[in-house]
């Protein structure tokens, strides 16, 4: 859609501009003035004008009469930018048949909803005016594209807003929603750490609904192999030492009528497996312990960052668990592989965390993005959300500028020892008087970790012990 964008402070121009086009997929042509404005609304056609009011010369409420004395005046959409003061002006621009006005500073998010609504009040002119299909096969002419109406923005129930500005996560959505229609069929997601795997889980489960059944997540890599049983399946009382004399519902049971969503599904321990497969196709379990079946109502779905397909190779996966899994398929890229999402995301999670932390950010400078679009962000969607939140905890001011990222992509600080000496064998230097050896050992677990995004496997490879002593170690920090 082509915007015709009026404003005197070039800067404001600028940055509304390139959310227009980036994060909208909209043609954009800016001027500096009213005059300016009307001499190229009288040489081309643009279905909105956003203005600013009060400009040197001819005032916006000037082009808005304009525009709509016009033939064809009063098909134009005419945003109006004020201030608190022009209040008044803005009221009586509404009158004079301005589609709706904007204050100062201007809320892009704000923004995109005002051209929706105005998009969907026009769907079918706008339709109408639509060159007609090429398809000699009869079928209607395709409906015209609005970039809001296809999820750009989207809420999701237990995540909140999220903004899906690529191609590769508009087709994951899409099929997740076209998944959600058959409970019965099992969902594999498939992506690094951070793509928003949990995201798509959950569009998976709820799809259109405003109330949806129950959601019970479960981190395979977080429980221990022998607590795996208890947690999925339940058990009855006795099953083992320490179980509750009344037994216990898993989660499988917790989430009937809803979806279990397992994360990091290469991690559950082999001897599961059978068992999780059985659940699928029986569509039943046994409790721990138990000598009656359970009937199952439970939409699986599972998640992972390894390739489950290379593990069923290596033989740490069974591969009919595996073909089971995938029979609904969901691959999420890396950011680095959607690099047009960056920007737009990043300048999404500016305006939330803004208003939540009560900071002034609404845009982000032009060198600011490059350096965004430029980092390899091997965190994916996850780090450049927490990249933004940490330049709303430390900085306040109008746009994220490229000395608020100084500190992306540097290396991380050398692990420490209590007395600030890098971990270096062979060069460590105790301190002189005494040393808690645990308190060394916790520091170590918990940079570790940081170094990995939390990503356990990793940090038990890194620190060279397995993930049950990194566990038991994790616990022991936990209660320090």
């Amino acid at each position: 859609m082509q915007i015709l964008l009026v404003d005197d402070d070039v800067f404001a121009r600028e940055a509304i501009a390139n959310f227009l086009v980036t994060a909208l997929d909209h043609q954009v042509v800016q001027s500096d003035s009213a005059d300016e404005a009307l001499t190229l609304f009288q040489n081309d056609d643009y279905a909105v004008v956003i203005t600013d009011i009060r400009m040197p010369g001819m005032s916006g409420l000037d082009l808005l009469k304009e525009i709509k004395s016009r033939p064809g005046g009063e098909q134009i959409c005419v945003i109006l930018v004020t201030g608190f003061s022009d209040l008044k002006s803005a009221v009586f621009a509404l009158r004079e048949g301005a589609f709706d006005y904007l204050c100062k500073p201007i809320n892009v998010m704000e923004l995109a909803g005002v051209l929706e609504r105005w998009e969907e009040k026009n769907a079918n002119k706008l339709r109408a005016a639509a060159p007609p299909s090429a398809d000699a096969s009869g079928r209607k002419p395709p409906k015209p594209r609005f970039r809001l109406e296809s999820h750009v923005f989207r809420e999701v129930q237990g995540i909140g807003r999220v903004g899906l500005f690529s191609d590769a996560m508009k087709t994951a959505v899409i099929l997740a929603l076209r998944f959600h229609e058959d409970r019965s069929l099992p969902v594999l997601i498939e992506g690094e750490t951070g793509t928003g795997k949990e995201v798509i889980a959950r569009i998976v489960h709820q799809g259109e609904l405003t109330a949806p059944p129950p959601f019970v997540s479960v981190n395979c890599s977080a429980l221990a192999p022998s607590l795996i049983e208890s947690e999925l399946f339940g058990y009855e009382g006795g099953a083992y030492t320490g179980a509750q004399s009344k037994g216990a519902k898993g989660k499988m049971e917790l989430a009937q009528g809803g979806a279990l969503f397992l994360d990091e599904i290469g991690e559950m321990p082999l001897e599961l497996q059978p068992k999780l497969l059985r659940a699928l196709q029986e569509k039943e379990i046994y409790r721990l312990g138990g000598q009656r079946p359970i009937k199952l109502d439970v939409r699986i779905i599972t998640a992972t960052n390894r390739n489950l397909l290379k593990c069923t190779q290596e033989g740490t996966f069974r591969k009919d668990l595996y073909y089971r899994l995938n029979l609904g398929r969901i691959y999420l890229p890396p950011l680095r592989e959607q690099r047009e999402s960056i920007v737009p995301l990043a300048q999404m999670y500016l305006l939330e965390f803004s208003q939540e932390k009560k900071r002034r950010f609404r845009f982000i400078q032009k060198e600011a993005m490059k350096i965004l679009s430029d980092y390899s962000w091997p965190g994916n969607i996850r780090e450049l959300r927490n990249t933004i939140e940490r330049v709303t905890v430390f900085y306040d001011e109008f746009e994220l500028c490229p000395q608020h990222l100084d500190f992306l992509g540097q290396p991380d600080a050398p692990m420490l020892d209590l007395a600030g000496n890098a971990l270096i064998p062979g060069q460590i230097v105790l301190p002189p008087d005494s040393l808690n050896i645990e308190d060394v050992e916790s520091e170590i677990v918990r940079k570790a970790l940081a170094m990995f995004n939390n990503n356990q496997t990793r940090t038990a490879k890194y620190l060279g012990i397995s993930r049950h002593a990194l566990r038991t170690r994790l616990k022991r920090v936990q209660y320090q």
